[in-house]
């Protein structure tokens, strides 16, 4: 194993050097076993929204910023979190996202109101955006030949899809033995026993010529990210063409125009620009945006319908998602086979028409919609979103220089995070202006928007699947990661 003496020093061989066939199975389960509650988190909260409503009287504005919370300061936090894990040490900085993650899961159950569990979110937050693209990194650098890679890459988009999905069915299991504060105990012995054995089994790694920090860059993503979601969420509340939503969307676009032309300025820059000229990669964040702004359209609708309208407890509600949670533990260890063996471009089809049917399925729900169509859309969502996870991962880290891995999971991920604070901002504000009358009643006709949103994102999955897999798409993959080498190469040269 490589040895580092300090912060300085880079590391003199790869950090998969010495290690086992064991030991690297070691250690992606040890960065599973921590993504796992990550994921699992992500949705779990979703189940126990109606209980933290009548506990914490929140409005339904206070339930999405429960877990906007969450995904908007991983957004904001991912790149900065994958740049310094390559900078100060990947398993440090893991094992760092590790405390603070289960310290906020802490105190997320012990939060008296609805104030201090959004700023329980926040910091449970701030540990997990060290947690998933530095997991990549460690993942990359430990599997360094690409077939063998691909595979440990699609056990660990598996591993996210699946905890994903199965967090509405443990959280209502939870939700309806314990309370809503369950959710995230059982974050904290994880949580321990993740960071002890990160210490005993994962090798510390370092980037050999880390990216400088970019504080200008990170505070204008803090600001696009933060002003658009404040003005999406409280747009029902104070109008959608009310000064104070006018502003926040003003300077969200002031924001985003002036770190475009900041960061091409810049020769290390928060977010590399240039990866975006693989096609493939550009289409791998729009899927992973519009995939998972679905996901968290249909968990909030879902939940909230189930219920509120048809009063569902919290048990039931979870139960009625094993369809789509089974599916998707199912399809997603194949689809990171099958992207191992022929690519992305069956799993992204599938995925897209799966998604785009189930939610057109559900655009004429009702209060008496029959049990079957439910059935048939969760089933449908379960094998589109299965399928999801790892054409992402694969094609945002394939091609791109290894020792930038962290800052280029770090994209995928933020659009995943985008994605879902995304998907809760638009939706549940369009649901909720819609909605006529008691929210129990009115849910169902309001919700109309919604899944026709949804239908669009597989619409979408659907056409970029077909568009990033041809071989012009390949060809604009391999000269960007020619030119990415010969920067990284100049770039050691004057280093």
């Amino acid at each position: 194993m490589p040895i580092t003496s300090g912060a300085g020093q880079r590391e003199a061989t790869p950090a998969a050097a010495g290690l086992t066939p064991r030991r690297r199975v070691l250690v992606l389960a040890i960065c599973c076993m921590s993504l796992f509650i990550v994921g699992l988190d992500n949705t779990i909260v979703n189940i126990a929204l109606p209980s933290i409503q009548r506990d914490l009287h929140a409005s339904v504005s206070g339930l999405q910023w429960v877990i906007d919370a969450y995904t908007l300061v991983l957004a904001g936090l991912l790149m900065l979190s994958g740049s310094t894990g390559d900078r100060i040490g990947r398993r440090r900085t893991f094992q760092t996202g590790l405390v603070l993650f289960t310290l906020g899961s802490l105190l997320c159950s012990l939060a008296p109101s609805l104030g201090w569990l959004v700023a329980a979110r926040a910091l449970q937050a701030v540990g997990g955006s060290m947690l998933n693209p530095v997991a990549m990194s460690i993942i990359t650098n430990t599997f360094t030949e690409p077939r063998e890679r691909a595979r440990a890459i699609g056990v660990w988009g598996g591993v996210i899809g699946i905890s994903m999905a199965l967090g509405p069915l443990v959280g209502g299991a939870l939700v309806g033995s314990v309370g809503w504060q369950s959710i995230f105990w059982i974050n904290i012995p994880v949580g321990v026993a993740a960071v002890v054995l990160c210490a005993l089994f994962v090798p510390e790694s370092r980037a050999p010529h880390p990216r400088r920090v970019d504080p200008v860059g990170q505070a204008l993503v803090i600001v696009l990210l933060t002003s658009l979601t404040y003005g999406i969420i409280e747009a029902p509340t104070a109008g959608w063409t009310s000064t104070r939503t006018l502003a926040c969307f003003a300077v969200s676009a002031l924001a985003l125009c002036a770190f475009v032309p900041y960061e091409l300025r810049r020769a290390e820059p928060l977010i590399d620009l240039r990866f975006f000229r693989s096609v493939p990669f550009s289409g791998a964040t729009v899927v992973a945006v519009c995939g998972f702004a679905a996901l968290a359209g249909f968990l909030f609708m879902n939940t909230l319908y189930l219920q509120t309208t048809l009063g569902y407890p919290a048990l039931h509600a979870g139960l009625y998602t094993l369809p789509m949670a089974g599916l998707t533990a199912v399809c997603a260890p194949l689809s990171g086979r099958i992207v191992g063996a022929a690519g992305p471009r069956v799993p992204l089809l599938v995925a897209g028409i799966a998604i785009g049917a189930s939610g057109l399925m559900l655009t004429g729900l009702t209060a008496h919609t029959p049990l079957w169509q439910l059935m048939s859309a969760y089933v449908l969502f379960g094998l589109g979103f299965g399928m999801l996870n790892a054409p992402i991962t694969n094609t945002a880290v394939s091609g791109m220089p290894r020792a930038q891995a962290g800052v280029a999971a770090a994209v995928a991920s933020t659009s995943r995070q985008i994605g879902q604070t995304l998907g809760v901002a638009v939706i549940g504000s369009l649901v909720t202006s819609a909605v006529r009358g008691p929210l129990p009643s009115g849910l169902p006709q309001a919700s109309h928007v919604g899944w026709w949103i949804v239908t669009g994102c597989g619409a979408a999955i659907l056409l970029l699947g077909i568009l990033t897999t041809t071989s012009w798409a390949g060809l604009t993959a391999v000269r960007t990661a020619e030119r990415l080498s010969h920067v990284s190469t100049r770039t050691a040269g004057t280093s």
